[in-house]
């Protein structure tokens, strides 16, 4: 008998699927609160290990990964742990345990606001 449970997707289409925690860096100066959430989101990929663990999960079939897929990043399996630690405290991974494996998902959404972010209100002149 299998306790497998699938993650809710979130639509991207769907206004509230997608909470940028900022708005676009062209758009006004950020408060205090959205720069230490960017600040957050942005230390976490600053490190390369860490960077690779994102992109692996985002990129991985069925957008989903099992850490038994992902933990070939050159550094030991606890300092893969403490890697995707850090990216969920960061709300950019979710996680499910699954038997013995945890699951690591990228939400659309966090994707989204990313982008949003990072992009330009302004047209080029």
């Amino acid at each position: 008998m299998s306790n497998t449970q699938a993650l809710p997707l979130l639509e991207a289409d769907v206004p509230e699927a997608v909470a940028p925690c900022c708005p676009p860096l062209t758009e006004r100066p950020f408060t205090a609160d959205e720069a230490e959430t960017a600040a957050r989101m942005f230390k976490a990929l600053g490190d390369p290990v860490r960077l690779r663990l994102f992109s692996a999960v985002a990129s991985h079939e069925g957008g989903e990964a099992c850490v038994c897929d992902i933990s070939d990043v050159g550094v030991s399996q606890p300092t893969v742990s403490h890697h995707l630690k850090k990216l969920k405290e960061a709300g950019l991974l979710t996680s499910e345990r699954r038997g013995t494996w945890v699951y690591y998902r990228v939400e659309p959404s966090v994707l989204a606001a990313m982008g949003k972010l990072l992009t330009s209100t302004s047209a080029a002149s």
